[in-house]
């Protein structure tokens, strides 16, 4: 690996720039923007229980485009200690195509996730220091929405007990967590445009009702600068590298299926001013990070993509066929097409992630299919190759980013009524008929309709399915969209609703990847 000094120096960053963290890792401090770069948005279709690529792709398409004398950023997401030792494993790619140094990454990295942590349970422990100490702020215990996190994933403190200890003035009530990534805290350090920007919205968390109904936020508890130095060096984005040597920046980590699912906008924005190409990946299918990134990322921040690559797998495609028939598993990657070209208005490619056991008849025939219907498919093979396995693709987007990018279009305007936009973000997206709701969620959106006036929804769903229905493979259509919950996110500025067996806090499976992991002296295996 180069010494991230050099990595910086490749980017005109000054040594005084950057805050190293050892030989390898550094956070970007200040910098003068000499950039305009164009930004490529890595989306794919719904993917099956491991994943297709996307990060794969995105290195190896930085590689290649570096490699064709370029220069090419990424922005990536940090990994969650939920998946590393939950069910996927790291997050920082696999095979040529990989980030380093992965197992520093895919654990405490710079602290970011574990400051977020801290930052959330201080307003937490301030809530239940307030209430013991007379409850001078009259919060109604049955009402208090902030819930405390860890980054581990841990389903039995879904719902918890707290207050259990006999202390005079000790009063026990209902709380839980979520995972950390989940946090609002997290959503709001990858949204923030700066250090002011991410105090102001620490200050606007919605955190409890009073006993008379009114609102309490975090800037009662007089926090929110305390919670902020926390953060201070956690909203800095990380600086990293490819295994090809080429610059990555690595900063925030939402899930796409329960929170927005992108990557810092700091980071986003910094990648774009350093480089002729950002490469940026939203969290798994398209209906999910795909399509947060243009609701809630593009449109409060003049963001235009010049092109979205949705990846797709073999095996993906026929796991939406209940035959494995490639034609017919079509019908989901073409929706997630449509969903970009005619809901947002976006240039599509195709990156077909290829795979040992793909026959060159199976190739053939996704391209085909892909052509069918006017979209270019390039066959990538980065996990064997590196950025050569890319080059096919990386020459068509530096062909379409010769134009200018598109205007984004939305689903939904802000100003609509909240369960219009529910209805037109389910119909369009997700291929539903109907919106049906809890009556949990109707008495929240008639208590809260003033806070959810001209706010972007962010749905938590499953995402095996374009639809909120786990089962439901392919492309199903006239389908019911059941909202379990509502939760406004005040100071994230957006409102999540929440289909039905949705976890904010996910649990471990039966042999969890936590049991795969060896350690021989100092080196780490099976993180990946």
């Amino acid at each position: 690996m180069k010494k991230v000094c050099e990595i910086a120096k490749d980017l005109s960053i000054d040594f005084d720039d950057i805050i190293p963290y050892g030989h390898y890792i550094a956070k970007i401090n200040n910098f003068k923007p000499i950039k305009n770069g164009k930004l490529i948005l890595i989306s794919a279709m719904t993917p099956t229980t491991s994943g297709e690529g996307k990060t794969t792709i995105s290195i190896g398409l930085c590689d290649s485009l570096n490699s064709l004398g370029k220069k090419a950023v990424l922005s990536l997401r940090e990994p969650s200690l939920g998946p590393v030792f939950g069910m996927k494993g790291g997050a920082t790619g696999g095979g040529k195509a990989s980030i380093e140094p992965s197992n520093e990454i895919n654990l405490h990295f710079t602290g970011d996730l574990h400051a977020i942590t801290s930052a959330n349970n201080l307003l937490c422990a301030v809530i239940d220091n307030s209430i013991f100490q007379g409850n001078p702020l009259d919060i109604d215990l049955n009402n208090v929405f902030f819930k405390r996190c860890m980054d581990m994933n841990d389903r039995s403190l879904r719902e918890i007990e707290i207050g259990l200890e006999k202390l005079k003035g000790q009063t026990p009530r209902k709380d839980g967590f979520v995972i950390t990534a989940a946090s609002e805290i997290m959503a709001i350090l990858c949204l923030a445009k700066d250090i002011e920007d991410l105090k102001t919205r620490l200050g606007n968390i919605l955190v409890a009702l009073t006993n008379d109904g009114k609102p309490l936020f975090a800037k009662d508890f007089e926090v929110v600068d305390a919670m902020t130095a926390l953060l201070l060096n956690a909203i800095k984005p990380n600086l990293v590298q490819t295994l090809e040597g080429n610059p990555a920046l690595v900063h925030g980590g939402p899930f796409a299926n329960i929170a927005h699912g992108c990557s810092s906008l700091i980071a986003t924005k910094t990648a774009l001013s350093l480089a002729d190409y950002a490469i940026t990946e939203a969290g798994f299918g398209g209906d999910l990070g795909g399509e947060k990134f243009f609701d809630i990322v593009c449109r409060f921040n003049n963001i235009k993509p010049s092109a979205v690559v949705i990846v797709a797998t073999i095996k993906a495609l026929k796991s939406h066929s209940p035959t494995g028939n490639i034609t017919e598993g079509f019908e989901n990657l073409k929706k997630h097409i449509d969903n970009f070209l005619k809901v947002f208005n976006q240039k599509v490619i195709v990156a077909l992630n290829k795979f040992a056991s793909d026959t060159e008849e199976e190739v053939a025939l996704v391209k085909k299919l892909c052509e069918s219907i006017g979209v270019s498919c390039h066959d990538c093979s980065q996990f064997e190759n590196g950025g050569k396995g890319c080059e096919s693709l990386a020459k068509n987007i530096i062909e379409i980013c010769q134009a200018e990018p598109p205007t984004p279009t939305y689903p939904y305007d802000l100003s609509e009524d909240i369960q219009e936009k529910i209805f037109k973000l389910a119909s369009k997206i997700y291929g539903a008929s109907k919106v049906t709701y809890s009556q949990q969620a109707l008495d929240y959106i008639e208590k809260f309709k003033d806070l959810t006036k001209n706010l972007p929804i962010v749905v938590a769903k499953t995402q095996y399915s374009i639809s909120g229905d786990p089962i439901l493979i392919g492309n199903p259509m006239n389908t019911d969209f059941n909202v379990e919950s509502i939760e406004v996110k005040n100071g994230s500025g957006f409102v999540v609703v929440k289909a039905d067996k949705v976890f904010l806090m996910p649990g471990l499976g039966k042999e969890p990847n936590a049991t795969k992991i060896k350690v021989q002296g100092e080196q780490i295996y099976n993180l990946k």
